[in-house]
């Protein structure tokens, strides 16, 4: 959530962020509603002072034997006046609090201006392409011929944007799990975690899930909702508390099922599974010190690419314009990874800093040594990586012209030294 202390400071930046983003200009109609706000605020303050110091002269009367009557009417008027104060200064928070929830993230001065992905800069392209001497498939017809992909018997169970794995694809999405894991938790201090899969309405809020985008979640019949990313729970872990500031920063990571409903997808990579409504990640998440979180993004950002780099597949790193980047985000760093199948990149991670925009609707604060205030702390999200688009990588950058798959080197101890698959192998 913006900061509306930073609106009334400067309230033409604000709109000025907010042109970068798309949208019109809200500062005169936001300040409108807090100076309401405000006002019934200071008017109440001015008659509970008054009040009380009303209440006084007439203690003093009494002791005195004077008459008081005068003061007692000017009381019973405060008291009705101040009702109506109290829910002006709430309905005028209520709209507050509602127009800020629906407002994005202020991008940093260094993320790019655009519309949407044509308008993205690409940062560093890293890793060669492979020249197959034959024309590559894509990961389905591979999966397919195979015989351990299975969409026809998923659309039976579930329907669309489903798939089954079988033998060793299934195993491989294990491996893919287990070998990001241990790079992110024994090479960058990750702390491995296992969060639920269902939370409520005030934790997708949190993140910035909610309101705006409930239509693309799963939600349950008894009101909870099943997660998107692992970074719901796992940025929720420091909600409404207040840590100290020599331990920031924390950081999380978790594998786990994550589930959308693709609602603003529709007719989106259909065929396959690259877009799916339930899918597998590895999710990173960082709670950073405010002037250290630019530090901390790069950082993340390159624990997403080890795992790139050391499974040998081709990348580049886009920086996110303001039309691209995400809700929350204020700075977006996406890799993309080379599908020789399809003959494009496609992301497979996505590594935002997003300020202190989720800690203000999580009030999430931290506290210095000898601090009387507390601040916000920044919170930081990027996935390391998901794991059926690195399936689908492998698939494409590790076919063979005969159909079968080599398996990465580093791979192999997690598939107890299998270094080629095979149909029916």
């Amino acid at each position: 959530m913006l900061d509306i202390k930073q609106l009334r400071d400067d309230p033409a930046a604000f709109d000025r962020a907010l042109k970068r983003r798309g949208l019109e200009a809200s500062s005169s109609r936001l300040l409108a509603i807090d100076e309401r706000r405000r006002k019934a605020q200071t008017e109440l303050q001015t008659l509970q002072a008054r009040r009380n110091e009303a209440s006084k002269e007439i203690g003093r009367l009494k002791r005195e034997g004077g008459n008081a009557d005068a003061l007692m009417a000017e009381i019973a008027t405060i008291k009705d006046r101040v009702p109506a104060l109290e829910s002006d200064d709430k309905a005028a928070g209520d709209e507050l609090d509602t127009l800020l929830a629906s407002l994005p993230n202020v991008p940093a001065e260094d993320v790019p201006p655009g519309k949407d992905e044509h308008d993205n800069a690409c940062v560093r392209t890293v890793g060669e392409r492979k020249n197959f001497a034959f024309q590559p498939k894509e990961h389905f017809d591979i999966g397919e011929a195979l015989g351990m992909m299975d969409f026809e018997a998923a659309a039976k169970l579930s329907g669309s944007r489903f798939t089954v794995l079988r033998k060793h694809l299934a195993r491989m999405e294990r491996a893919i799990a287990s070998f990001m894991l241990d790079i992110h938790t024994g090479e960058f201090g990750y702390e491995e975690t296992s969060p639920p899969l269902l939370v409520r309405d005030h934790v997708l809020f949190g993140t910035g899930q909610l309101p705006k985008f409930s239509e693309d979640q799963f939600r349950t019949t008894n009101d909870f909702w099943l997660i998107p990313t692992a970074e719901v729970p796992l940025t929720n872990l420091v909600a409404d508390r207040i840590l100290d500031e020599k331990d920031l920063p924390l950081r999380f990571t978790a594998y786990t099922p994550c589930f959308r409903s693709e609602a603003g997808a529709a007719g989106k990579d259909t065929r396959g599974m690259l877009r799916q409504h339930q899918f597998n990640k590895v999710e990173l998440v960082s709670i950073a010190h405010p002037d250290r979180s630019e530090e901390e993004h790069q950082r993340m950002t390159k624990a997403a690419e080890t795992v790139l780099q050391r499974l040998g597949l081709p990348y580049r790193v886009m920086l996110l314009c303001t039309g691209d980047m995400g809700f929350a985000a204020k700075k977006t760093y996406d890799l993309e990874v080379w599908l020789p199948g399809q003959g494009k990149y496609r992301e497979i991670s996505s590594c935002s800093n997003c300020g202190d925009f989720q800690a203000r609707r999580m009030k999430a604060r931290f506290k210095g040594a000898g601090d009387k205030q507390t601040r916000f702390v920044h919170t930081l999200n990027g996935s390391g990586l998901a794991v059926g688009r690195t399936l689908i990588a492998i698939l494409e950058n590790y076919q063979q012209e005969d159909g079968s798959v080599a398996v990465p080197p580093a791979l192999r101890p997690y598939l107890g030294g299998l270094e080629t698959i095979r149909a029916n192998g």
